[in-house]
């Protein structure tokens, strides 16, 4: 089963500490205030057993020690996601507001693992058809900054960070590479947002690039956003 484009699957990418909780609050926010019916939900997860493997992938004290695992436990939460979650949402009429999407496979395991993006594509094809984001928000952010952020983040809620946040500096900055490389190939689907500005702005952004892409969808126009 493929989903034809809906104009109403968006997806919100970035890095760590790139804000994307907050921006996600604002997104719902506003889409729930243009009378949308929104389904908030992310990745991996979406499902019972999304979450489940969401907890195995990211628990520090139970590595994931090879790329190709992660790959594939990633994919198979996608596969329930996209059938259980996303599909019927779309199929009712209601706009998907995700965070993550598989841009992040071929950012954090293309870009941050090294796996080829052939493989990657394959898995695409193979889990998510033609399911994909109308649009997609991504927040950028430079690394150290983020980093910074997730920190304190951490600090603040009195735990640990998640596996994937105890990777080096480097394995984001590969990370942001693919994620502003897959932005400029696809222009008409990405908006990239400054997530460096002050909360405010940021949000005021995000309505704005919202504001444009619901009107184009309802006018019956599925361009750029």
């Amino acid at each position: 089963m493929t989903e034809p484009a809906s104009g109403r699957f968006i997806s919100l990418e970035g890095g760590e500490g790139a804000g994307k909780s907050s921006a996600l609050a604002t997104c719902r926010e506003h889409l729930a205030a243009r009378g949308l019916e929104v389904v908030l939900t992310r990745e991996p997860g979406g499902t019972p057993l999304a979450e489940r493997i969401r907890e195995m992938m990211l628990d520090p004290d139970l590595p994931v020690r090879h790329a190709e695992t992660e790959l594939l436990l990633v994919f198979a939460a996608r596969a329930e996601h996209v059938r259980q979650t996303i599909r019927p949402a779309l199929a009712r009429g209601a706009w998907v507001l995700s965070d993550r999407f598989v841009d992040s496979s071929y950012a954090y395991q293309g870009g941050g693992r090294g796996l080829p993006e052939a493989i990657i594509q394959a898995l695409e094809g193979f889990t998510v058809g033609q399911t994909r984001p109308d649009l997609t928000l991504l927040l950028d952010l430079p690394v150290a900054d983020g980093m910074a952020r997730a920190g304190q983040r951490a600090q603040g809620n009195g735990c640990r960070g998640d596996r994937i946040e105890a990777e080096p500096d480097c394995f984001f900055e590969r990370v942001r590479t693919v994620f502003g490389q897959r932005a400029a190939a696809e222009p008409q689907r990405f908006q990239v947002i400054d997530a460096g500005q002050p909360l405010p702005a940021v949000a005021d952004a995000l309505r704005q690039a919202l504001d444009r892409f619901i009107d184009r969808v309802q006018a019956g126009a599925l361009a750029a956003p």
